[in-house]
């Protein structure tokens, strides 16, 4: 897991990893070799036991401008760029890490998709959100896919059909972001979330993720028995022992790395 030209990668402690989009001067637009590096990035993290936590920001005064549109527009390299923005979805969506998008400035089309695809997301106050792809004669297909079962129907037509920029409020009011605070306490704001995080169980945690998501794929009859069978497992599992243990004794449970 090494830095490239357009991705910073910093451990922050043992548990949680800083990425940093690195484009500042095209407002951190994903292209090809960014969506590549992020995807590498995520693989080889989720490969180190002790890894529990990914921060997510863009260098500069801006998150994520979108898909950057000199290299979409190269028809040569239009459906690699495409497949890539399908990839990086699926990649921090499947992700066992927990994911938090830090995000300032701009979040616009497939940056503010990146946003959505991870577990919270953390604003400044003077962010936008846009998905302006209508007014560029294309559509937020990926990104619609990502939203489909977070927003209601009319938050989504306000995003897709009239497609100007909202605010950070506004995107909290929709469930976009979870917490939106000025900029200087961004860093610390996500810092102290993912502290909260690492408070649970890391198995447990990993697992609970995946359950949420396979809930919203089950079919209705079967989400019960599908989240019985995950409990019975989790609840024979030595971290849940220790889990138990600990509060019994009174005392903080001390987690092994899994």
């Amino acid at each position: 897991m090494s830095n490239s030209p357009v991705l910073q990668i910093e451990s922050l402690d043992a548990a949680t990893v800083l990425l940093t989009l690195n484009r500042p001067e095209r407002r951190n637009a994903l292209t090809i070799e960014l969506m590549q590096a992020v995807c590498a990035a995520f693989e080889a993290i989720a490969n180190e036991p002790q890894r529990r936590v990914v921060l997510i920001q863009g260098a500069g005064v801006a998150f994520c401008s979108g898909l950057d549109l000199q290299e979409a527009a190269d028809m040569s390299v239009a459906e690699e760029s495409a497949s890539w923005v399908a990839r990086l979805f699926q990649v921090v969506r499947a992700s066992p890490l927990i994911t938090i998008a830090m995000a300032q400035g701009a979040a616009f089309a497939g940056g503010a998709g990146l946003l959505a695809c991870c577990d919270f997301a953390i604003g400044t106050d003077d962010l936008k959100i846009g998905f302006p792809e209508v007014r560029r004669g294309l559509i937020p297909a990926l990104v619609a896919v990502v939203l489909a079962d977070r927003l209601h129907q009319r938050d989504l037509n306000e995003l897709f059909l009239i497609a100007e920029p909202i605010g950070a409020a506004r995107a909290q009011s929709m469930g976009l972001l979870h917490h939106v605070v000025a900029t200087d306490q961004l860093l610390s704001e996500a810092r102290l979330l993912a502290s909260k995080i690492l408070n649970g169980g890391p198995d447990a945690v990993r697992e609970t993720k995946s359950l949420l998501r396979d809930l919203r794929l089950t079919d209705p009859s079967q989400r019960i028995s599908h989240a019985l069978a995950v409990h019975t497992r989790i609840r024979q599992s030595e971290e849940a022992n220790e889990g138990l243990k600990a509060f019994l004794e009174r005392r903080d449970p001390r987690w092994s790395s899994s």
